[in-house]
């Protein structure tokens, strides 16, 4: 079993960035594709970012061009930088494995997950 360690949210102004940082244990992290989700209060947790075992990429409408998924195999490490951010984005953003895009379902465990608030 994979263990996912989310950090790097914060309170931040609109407009501003964070770069939030997902850690994986295990050795198999690098062969699987890998995505955020986020869950705001009131609402059902939400894919935003994929990437592949590869490095191909895929966005939310809601956060295309603002949002830049990364991976450090070698590290065990997935990234997400967040510019230009909006109320909007504000949730517990989490890191998983995605197993099936249409239901949400993941692979492994969820972490604790990061909270982000996005207000001035």
């Amino acid at each position: 079993q994979v263990q996912l360690v989310e950090s790097g949210g914060g309170l931040v102004q609109p407009g501003g960035s964070l770069r939030l940082s997902c850690a994986a244990s295990g050795s198999i992290f690098s062969i699987y594709a890998m995505g955020w989700y986020r869950q705001a209060p009131g609402k059902q947790r939400e894919l935003v970012a994929t990437i592949t075992s590869g490095g191909i990429t895929n966005y939310a409408d809601s956060v295309k061009g603002r949002f830049t998924i990364s991976r450090d195999n070698a590290k065990n490490t997935v990234y997400l930088q967040m510019d230009s951010l909006k109320p909007e984005d504000t949730a517990v953003y989490y890191c998983n494995a995605p197993y099936d895009i249409a239901t949400n379902a993941v692979l492994w465990d969820w972490g604790q997950g990061t909270q982000v608030t996005v207000s001035s």
